[in-house]
């Protein structure tokens, strides 16, 4: 599973989770068998190799359509803002869907 996250920096450690008007670099998660096998960055959502399957977002808020439009899912993080947090939801299926 291929995950796009919104974030204000690089530094996987350092990292945040922000909305999407104020993301600085997209952060692609490649999740399989409950671990992260891979971390990419980009400057463009649509800058990696591998298509993302889903995409994560701070609120039900965000203008989504853009990733509704490519069949993505759209996963919530109401309260987790770092990588290794958001990856644990993920896994745990702890993260919201989209309330429409």
């Amino acid at each position: 599973m291929f995950i796009l996250l919104p974030m204000d920096v690089e530094d996987t450690e350092e990292a945040k989770l922000v909305l999407l008007n104020d993301v600085k670099v997209w952060t692609q998660l490649q999740i399989e068998e409950g671990r992260v096998v891979q971390i990419k960055h980009s400057s463009q959502k649509d800058g990696f190799d591998n298509f993302s399957e889903c995409v994560v977002v701070i609120n039900d808020n965000e203008y989504v359509w853009p990733f509704i439009e490519l069949s993505m899912m759209v996963l919530v993080a109401h309260t987790q803002r770092y990588i290794d947090d958001i990856v644990e939801a993920y896994i745990f299926k702890e993260l919201h869907d989209l309330a429409y």
